[in-house]
């Protein structure tokens, strides 16, 4: 698969273990939607019947899956031909009482900055140029339209600026009448002034039940079941836990309903506490799930097979991967659970070599606070320091910022523990998977909160004598980069520093957001001289330490002009600093050759100019401007 064109491809499990996955969608088209930027929810798949969206002209499709019919025939398709990719659809489902397909609907044609979001629905016969009928409109966003199993109403999440889908938002059901439309509709969570929420992933149960995900009172995503006679809810199980996580793409599976079982009804759930993801079957007669034990400790979906299941998954030893499990009819314990695909497949040969990264908290600098991170050891069998000698550290700070990172086999972050470096990937406050009140800690603090929280971690690191405090550094991307560059502008805890795609100037970044971000960053920053005074674009007399810097030419969310500034000014301020810049590159890179690149040049920069030793591979190291 090529990572200048990376081509999405729908793949079945194949029949025999061992075997080959089969391809279902032929070479000529690519399974992915550009709604609402970030996609997800490209197909859905009925009986023997597949619909999903083309890259290319981001149209939808309807093609057979049946055995007997070649996975190479042409799909048909069912929305009109716009002349370009200008309207995009995601999050669909079938609506078999009245043979269509019902999807949110993404309109770029009178604006690309603003498109009009809308639920709509799609004749699945195919007939040619046939406009679609929207179903659902007046609300910024729509995410998870979802019909009743007797295809007599619908339920949907939608939202309004300034929010965004995890900080308010509301679940809504409507009912069909004779000829397919919308004539009645209820709000069941999320319109109650009084109490602020963010309903997420309503499912209808085998018999007609609406259970969703809220964060109502205790901050937590919880799950909860809608009572219709009375329009009232009631949580199914509460914990201080998240049952779902932030509605960055379409698409995310948290629960789903087994095959009812003597006449008890189950809940396969998926929720995430303390930094790992659990995995449990919620029984009618339960007060609490009933625990499966899965190699996962980490858990982004599942999925309800035929007597089975699916977990996108992954661990400390397993990369992310997509399992198989059985359970036993009696018990409910797992009978069987097997990797069908693996990110990395026979990388448990390097088992030996691997980092286990360790959740550690550690105190912010708010009194009675505390923040959260996964730290990895160096590891290496063959190469061990002396024991006077603290490794150097290298600090990631992700995305998002409203994302987490996960304590999972990362082969990137292997990559530096089995030379000799401790790594540590902080989750700081505004970080996803800790509950609305830890998430909220970045609201109009962001270059604030963040920054404070990885420089309270590298000096707690310090303090325990697990790393040199004299070999700190710092790396991000994009959202993470920009942490990374705030730190390196504000702070002096770092002796150096790497930024891929940073942000360097929030105000250029919130001008030029598309409708889904557009009021994201206002939130997190806050006024205009918040904008100036957190932008390190604005301060690069204050950088003081040697940094790397790489950037996509064809990058539209963080122009390359902010990379340049700030490396003429320390080329200018005579402190070391190189500057990669990749031709065809964008927001984030694709190119195999520049992901290695980047990683080989980011090791070598902090070995030569701060870590005190050779580095054992053959890398060919690029000028260090004042420096070399």
């Amino acid at each position: 698969m090529s990572n200048w064109f990376r081509r999405e491809v729908l793949v079945k499990e194949p029949e025999k273990l061992g075997d080959e996955p089969i391809d279902i969608t032929s070479k000529e088209y690519s399974v992915r939607t550009t709604a609402q930027e970030y996609g997800g929810g490209a197909f859905m798949i009925s009986g023997d019947t597949l619909v999903f969206s083309n890259f290319e002209d981001q149209r939808l499709y309807k093609q057979s899956i049946n055995p007997n019919v070649k996975p190479d025939s042409s799909p048909k398709p069912l929305t009109p031909d716009y002349g370009g990719p200008l309207v995009s659809y995601a999050d669909g489902v079938f609506d078999s009482r009245f043979n269509r397909y019902i999807a949110v609907r993404e309109d770029r044609r009178n604006s690309s900055s603003s498109p009009i979001a809308t639920i709509v629905s799609i004749g699945l016969e195919g007939k040619d140029n046939e406009e679609v009928e929207v179903l659902v409109e007046g609300s910024d966003f729509y995410a998870f339209p979802r019909v009743d199993p007797k295809g007599k109403r619908i339920a949907w999440i939608q939202w309004y600026h300034p929010n965004m889908p995890w900080d308010k938002s509301e679940l809504w059901v409507g009912y069909f009448s004779g000829n397919g439309k919308i004539d009645k509709r209820v709000c069941v969570a999320g319109c109650d002034p009084e109490l602020v929420e963010s309903p997420t992933e309503p499912k209808w149960s085998s018999e007609g039940e609406l259970f969703f995900v809220t964060d109502r009172k205790s901050g937590f995503w919880n799950l909860y079941k809608w009572f219709e006679a009375d329009n009232e809810v009631s949580p199914v199980y509460s914990l201080n836990a998240e049952f779902s996580r932030p509605l960055w793409v379409f698409g995310i599976n948290s629960y789903g309903f087994l095959p009812s079982r003597q006449g008890e009804n189950y809940i396969l759930c998926s929720y995430r506490q303390h930094g790992r993801s659990y995995l449990g079957v919620l029984g009618d007669a339960q007060s609490s799930p009933y625990p499966l034990d899965i190699p996962f400790s980490d858990i982004d979906n599942i999925s309800i097979g035929y007597h089975c299941f699916y977990v996108e998954g992954a661990s400390a030893v397993h990369p992310p991967s997509i399992a198989k499990v059985t359970l036993d009819e009696k018990s409910l314990k797992v009978a069987e659970f097997t990797i069908i695909w693996s990110s990395s497949p026979n990388i448990l040969t390097y088992k030996p070599y691997f980092s286990t990264p360790k959740l550690i908290e550690f105190a912010t600098e708010v009194p009675g606070e505390k923040a959260f991170a996964y730290f990895y050891p160096p590891s290496n069998p063959i190469y061990h320091a002396s024991q006077d000698e603290k490794p150097p550290l290298l600090l990631e700070s992700h995305g998002g910022p409203t994302d987490e990172s996960r304590g999972i086999l990362n082969l990137s972050i292997q990559y530096w523990t089995s030379r000799g470096w401790a790594f540590v990937s902080v989750n700081y406050g505004g970080s996803s998977g800790y509950g609305r009140g830890y998430r909220e800690r970045l609201l109009r603090q962001w270059g604030i909160v963040d920054v404070n929280d990885c420089c309270s971690c590298a000096r707690y690191l310090v303090d325990l004598g697990l790393v040199d405090a004299e070999r700190l550094c710092i790396t991000g991307e994009s959202a993470g980069g920009y942490t990374a560059l705030a730190t390196l502008a504000f702070r002096d805890t770092f002796k150096a520093g790497a930024s891929l795609y940073g942000i360097a100037d929030l105000r250029m970044l919130s001008a030029g957001m598309h409708k889904f971000e557009s009021h994201y960053i206002d939130n997190l920053v806050g006024g205009e001289k918040d904008y100036y005074e957190r932008s390190p674009i604005n301060f690069v007399e204050k950088f003081s330490c040697p940094i790397i810097l790489f950037q996509g030419l064809d990058d539209k969310v963080v122009p390359p002009i902010q990379a340049c500034k700030i490396y003429q000014a320390l080329k200018e301020k005579g402190l070391p600093v190189a500057l990669i810049q990749y031709e065809g590159e964008q927001h984030g890179f694709r190119k195999a050759e520049n992901i290695k690149f980047t990683l080989e040049q980011r090791m070598i920069f902090f070995a030569r100019l701060i870590g005190c030793f050779e580095v054992a591979d053959e890398i060919s190291p690029i000028k260090i401007d004042n420096f070399d």
